[in-house]
């Protein structure tokens, strides 16, 4: 009589098993992870203390990048062009001071891996950055030049006085008409708004233009915004845009000077909240 064996039934199951993934296969997925975005330059990576800088940030799979920050501060207009690169706007440097910025990534608000750390210097390279580096150093009560310019608040405002300065730290050169020798002796353009404003109206060869409030686009950090208060044609205030912002489509207008001192007051928050029905209009300097 012939035995059949019982094993040989198993002995092709397993077989079987092995051969549709058994315990000696790795599992699959069916999907592989993302390579990880590298960061390796940014260039240039020496820029001005004013806004306005376009850097180019290299590296791989860089197609999900969203925010770059300088020293914490958002870069606008980020952009990117392809896989490998990303354009970005430099802000403001932190109160217009040369420093050395930590730069860093963004896709979403995870940061993205970087090569080594990426860098961006602050130097004050132009004259609107020597005007603006002054204008930050000196615009608060207790950081005013008196020792150098004396202090006008005194008789009326120290406003015009300010911006004067500014304008020295600038490199625009004094004249007959825009003078200032000691806290004693000065023009009175150099010290009062309407009477700058008469001298600028009656010397173009000085090169600054007028803009009206609608030819707001045309305005840069640096140039000069003019106020009166009762809508009566008389200047009444005067300060230094700091800064340009894009805020939801709108341009805004940020200013630095004295009383009420301040570094980033909102123009349209003057002449609306601070003083409603109030006019502004802007010099630009040559």
């Amino acid at each position: 009589m012939i035995r059949r064996s019982r094993t040989r039934p198993l002995a092709v199951a397993l077989a079987l098993a092995l051969a549709l993934g058994g315990c000696s296969s790795a599992p699959t997925s069916g999907h592989s992870s993302a390579p990880e975005p590298v960061i390796t330059s940014l260039e240039p990576a020496i820029g001005p203390l004013t806004p306005g800088t376009t850097v180019t940030i290299t590296g791989e799979h860089l197609a999900d990048v969203t925010a770059v920050t300088f020293a914490g501060r958002a870069a606008v207009d980020v952009t990117v062009l392809d896989d490998s690169r990303v354009t970005a706007v430099v802000p403001v440097a932190a109160e217009y001071r040369p420093a050395v910025d930590a730069v860093h990534v963004f896709a979403g608000s995870e940061a993205l891996t970087t090569d080594g750390q990426l860098l961006f210097e602050r130097t004050a390279t132009s004259p609107v950055d020597a005007q603006l580096a002054y204008a930050f150093a000196h615009w608060s009560t207790d950081t005013y030049n008196r020792e150098v310019y004396g202090d006008f608040n005194p008789v009326g405002g120290d406003c015009m006085n300010f911006v004067s300065q500014t304008l020295i730290a600038r490199g625009i050169p004094q004249t007959d008409g825009w003078n200032f020798t000691s806290p004693s002796e000065q023009t009175a353009s150099w010290i009062y708004v309407p009477a700058f404003e008469d001298y600028l109206v009656a010397h173009p060869e000085t090169g600054f233009t007028r803009l009206t409030i609608d030819q707001r686009d045309q305005v840069e950090v640096g140039d000069l915004v003019v106020f009166d208060w009762e809508g009566n044609n008389s200047p009444d205030h005067i300060q230094v845009v700091s800064d340009i912002r894009d805020v939801d489509g709108t341009r805004q207008i940020l200013m630095v000077g004295h009383n009420l001192d301040s570094n980033w007051r909102d123009l349209d928050t003057v002449i609306t909240v601070d003083h409603p029905g109030g006019l502004a209009w802007f010099w630009k300097v040559p």
